[in-house]
């Protein structure tokens, strides 16, 4: 991800001291831990310029989430302004540096994976597509429900995990379905789930991250 941003001439900025923005703890019922994890993400952010992460779920978790957890609080004002600068990575591309085309060369037959957090709860669909149907050597053909789910859902997967797996198995077939070697997607937790799934079952096909198709072949 840092390589594609400072190829388009984006100055990088990486916090050493950041840690996680609380998600896990919100959506477990931890509703006091995963706030005093997510005040030190909003510190950890305070200073006023864009913040691009990898991961959709995260950024729709501080974008959707922040507001009930600071609200009438010390923190409020910082709060809405670190919502304001949050973008997923291929957002951030789209919409804000307005670019579809990074100059990536990536060899292969590949299906893209609607990852949760950044279709539902950030809105994300058409700009992924826009980007990888710009790759030199990238055949990206649909698969079929390719909203669907891939079973991964934080402590879901641990909770309920019989059903987790049926859903990847559906996911990973549907992929599987299209004759692809990879899938791409926008969420190394949904690529951890399927690709567990992938190498207990030794399938032939493997799950990679859009910000690694993107910063190929140049």
């Amino acid at each position: 991800m840092v390589k594609v941003l400072e190829k388009l001439g984006c100055k990088v900025n990486y916090n050493q001291k950041q840690t996680c923005c609380g998600q896990p703890a919100f959506n477990a019922g931890y509703r006091d831990e995963a706030k005093s994890v997510a005040t030190k993400f909003l510190h950890d952010f305070k200073e006023n310029s864009f913040i691009v992460g990898p991961s959709g779920s995260c950024t729709g978790y501080v974008r959707n989430f922040y507001e009930t957890l600071f609200d009438n609080s010390s923190d409020h004002n910082l709060s809405n302004q670190v919502c304001g600068n949050m973008f997923e990575f291929t957002e951030f591309l789209t919409k804000v540096l307005k670019i579809e085309d990074i100059g990536a060369t990536f060899n292969g037959k590949a299906t893209y994976h609607d990852a949760c957090g950044a279709l539902r709860e950030c809105g994300i669909k058409a700009g992924p597509r826009k980007l990888l149907n710009k790759v030199k050597g990238l055949e990206l053909v649909e698969m079929k429900e390719c909203e669907t789910c891939c079973g991964f859902g934080g402590t879901f997967a641990v909770k309920f995990e019989p059903i987790s797996m049926g859903m990847a198995q559906t996911k990973v077939k549907s992929a599987l379905d299209t004759g692809a070697e990879y899938i791409i997607t926008t969420d190394v937790s949904c690529m951890m789930h399927m690709q567990g799934y992938i190498n207990e079952n030794r399938l032939p096909i493997k799950t990679v991250h859009i910000a690694d198709v993107l910063a190929s072949g140049w």
